[in-house]
């Protein structure tokens, strides 16, 4: 169902078709299928919180505060001979400053080179200003789109139908999910479905590698997120972590040094 016609992949995702030829770890029994899925919407409708649930473990740092995510990561999932690539993409929304516009464009572009477009709604918020924009522009993307309705836990049946009503009149989509990224309520499902529908071809990963993030990074994120979950006053928001140092030590342990950049002013 997936749209794979014309060059939707940027350069480095060219590179992981060629050496996916010969992922290790897969038997390379049986017919397989690769495709990437960017997860999209407005900030704080736990795309984040949704990517970890459909790996399985934690890829993805996840805050309160809203654009925790700054540029496109990678989580991966192996189901059965389906690979699938979740795109974490930046909260979309209307941008004040330079940083803002520059997220902005890093998620759409995680769209354009995906195979599928799955938008994530707050079905307590519904479909607000936000999610009206990210409508109004996904009705020109050419790849197929589905829609989850997320933290259905927390509202009535009858709401969540309507969300659903109101968001399928406007776009077009080719399936419909109400999950809850937190409890895993629905995620079983939506894994399974996006498994038959991502295109037939090699895997771009190996079986048991879960994010293209290399280590140092995922260690500046981890860093960067419990400088926000404990320090809300004591530091501005607009914060960058860099490791700087990681050494095996002979005990087991790791000996990670990190450097914390705090802006002294809002960037414009």
């Amino acid at each position: 169902m997936a749209d794979t016609k014309g060059p939707r992949r940027s350069a480095a995702s060219s590179s992981e078709r060629k050496s996916g030829d010969s992922a290790p770890g897969h038997s390379g029994q049986g017919q397989t299928r690769c495709g990437f899925i960017a997860i999209i919407g407005a900030p704080n409708v736990g795309k984040s919180t949704l990517i970890n649930a459909l790996v399985g473990t934690k890829v993805a740092i996840v805050s309160h505060k809203v654009q925790t995510t700054r540029a496109l990561l990678r989580g991966i999932a192996t189901v059965d001979e389906s690979q699938l690539v979740f795109i974490d993409t930046p909260g979309v929304f209307a941008p004040k400053r330079r940083l803002d516009r520059a997220m902005i464009t890093t998620a759409w572009a995680g769209v354009d080179d995906a195979d599928i477009a799955a938008v994530l709604v707050d079905a307590k918020r519904g479909l607000d200003q936000e999610a009206d924009a990210i409508l109004d522009r996904l009705a020109a993307v050419a790849q197929s789109k589905i829609l989850l309705i997320n933290k259905i836990d927390l509202v009535e049946k009858p709401a969540l139908l309507g969300i659903a009503k109101a968001a399928n009149e406007r776009v077009r989509f080719a399936a419909t999910f109400m999950i809850s990224a937190l409890t895993g309520d629905g995620i079983a499902d939506l894994r399974g479905w996006l498994a038959e529908q991502v295109p037939e071809g090699p895997w771009h990963y190996p079986a048991d590698q879960i994010t293209d993030a290399p280590l140092r990074h995922l260690a500046a994120e981890i860093t960067r997120e419990k400088l926000y979950l404990r320090l809300h006053q004591e530091l501005p928001y607009q914060c960058t972590v860099e490791t700087d140092a990681w050494k095996e030590l002979k005990d087991g342990s790791t000996r990670i040094e990190q450097t914390i950049y705090v802006c002294a002013r809002e960037p414009a």
